[in-house]
């Protein structure tokens, strides 16, 4: 199999994954090493394959233009203590959270793609933070941080933000 055909199937396999995949089983599944995956996204990535790395392995993301779901950022503040009930507000609701940004006055904007859709995934990175003992990027802005928010309508995303407003986690200016 040459690189190309390779790099077409990785593209498949993440086209047809309903969670992320991570480097680890699509070397398994290809039978080429783990370095191999990685250049390979590398690659893929440089000809504009939007392929988001996420503590639970790789995703193929959507390209906006084919998207039908409304989005919205949404601008937050809490304690890391509070990030699992902050999180349970926004899937319990329908949403899924697509990643956390902070503005830093020296680093200037810092973004992580989280991809957590279902309680199942709060717990996930929740303990995934507790092993590693990482706190959340909010606490390099005291607390305030962006989730860019994805649901089916912006009814839901309106019922989102009136759920952490009445938690005391949206941020107002």
């Amino acid at each position: 199999m040459t690189g190309e055909e390779r790099r077409e199937q990785i593209l498949q396999m993440l086209r047809d994954a309903k969670l992320p995949l991570s480097g680890t089983e699509l070397s398994r599944r290809l039978n080429v090493s783990r370095q191999v995956v990685v250049q390979d996204i590398a690659l893929l990535r440089a000809v504009n394959k939007n392929i988001l790395s996420t503590n639970k392995g790789y995703v193929l993301f959507q390209d906006v233009s084919e998207s039908r779901k409304a989005k919205r950022s949404i601008k937050v503040s809490h304690r890391d203590e509070q990030i699992r009930d902050e999180l349970y507000a926004i899937v319990d609701l329908g949403g899924h959270v697509l990643d956390v940004v902070v503005e830093h006055e020296i680093y200037g904007i810092i973004t992580c793609d989280l991809i957590i859709h279902s309680r199942h995934d709060v717990d996930d990175f929740v303990a995934q933070c507790a092993c590693k003992g990482a706190k959340g990027l909010g606490t390099l802005t005291e607390g305030i941080h962006y989730h860019t928010v994805e649901a089916d309508s912006e009814s839901v995303l309106d019922q989102i933000e009136q759920e952490l407003g009445r938690k005391g986690y949206l941020h107002n200016d």
